[in-house]
């Protein structure tokens, strides 16, 4: 329980990796807020996980600053401090890159990397006046793949990898690590509607994946909680990739014979 007493704030929380690292730290002994802008979503995730006492919920969209700013003011408020903060929130949309639309972009940008940024912000102002902390950023190994189809997914995700760098050495005087995880192919909702769209689809992944499956989220928040704790207390400005081997074996390209 080496987490134990301390407080965590997650976004995008409502299912999927933002869930299972709530869980995660609740086994833990953390008290944690989590957020999501899907309301539903959000009450039906904390009915499953339990623990009044150490878990609190509040609806918000971190592509808007004030949303994010009372996230963190609700972690003060209802446990006193903040420790941890997990920049979990995002999406993603398989298009083909020239049908982007300016929407799309906007938003894809505005959730997965404006609201992160947004998320080290807020989170850094309460640490500081604290004495430190940990902020995690959800990235992906689409930060430095590049799958035509997930452009703006791949794009936002290659920002993070900067966020993370940059706010690591900005915040390092003020003992505050920034770190990153990035996933793999994880089982979740956000994959069965962008990348596992077909069977065939599902195979093409799975043989660039030397492990032979897909990740489970309870196994990034496995690593989430590593990062977190004082074990990690060496590790800041870089990100790890739970991915079963992909980056390692890395993306092929079909050749076609002339």
């Amino acid at each position: 329980m080496k987490l134990s007493g301390k407080v965590a704030a997650i976004t995008g929380a409502a299912r999927g990796i933002g869930k299972a690292c709530a869980k995660r730290f609740l086994d833990d002994g953390v008290k944690v807020v989590i957020s999501d802008v899907d309301a539903e979503g959000l009450a039906a995730a904390a009915a499953e996980l339990g623990r009044p006492d150490a878990l609190r919920t509040i609806v918000g969209n971190v592509a808007k600053r004030a949303d994010v700013d009372q996230l963190v003011v609700t972690a003060v408020k209802e446990f006193g401090r903040l420790d941890i903060m997990v920049n979990n929130a995002g999406i993603a949309r398989n298009r083909d890159i020239l049908d982007i639309t300016e929407e799309e972009f906007d938003e894809i940008i505005g959730i997965n990397l404006k609201g992160a940024f947004f998320g080290v912000q807020a989170a850094a102002r309460q640490m500081i006046a604290q004495g430190g902390g940990v902020v995690i950023n959800m990235s992906s190994v689409n930060a430095l793949l590049a799958i035509p189809s997930l452009a703006t997914y791949a794009m936002s995700k290659g920002g993070m990898k900067q966020l993370t760098s940059v706010a690591a050495v900005a915040l390092a005087p003020h003992n505050i690590r920034v770190v990153a995880v990035g996933p793999g192919t994880i089982l979740t909702d956000m994959v069965a509607s962008s990348i596992y769209t077909s069977e065939d689809a599902r195979k093409t992944v799975l043989s660039r994946t030397p492990a032979g499956r897909g990740g489970e989220p309870s196994e990034v928040a496995a690593v989430v909680a590593f990062l977190a704790s004082d074990d990690a207390s060496y590790i800041t400005g870089q990100t790890i990739y739970p991915d079963g081997g992909r980056l390692v074996l890395n993306y092929t390209v079909p050749v076609k014979e002339k």
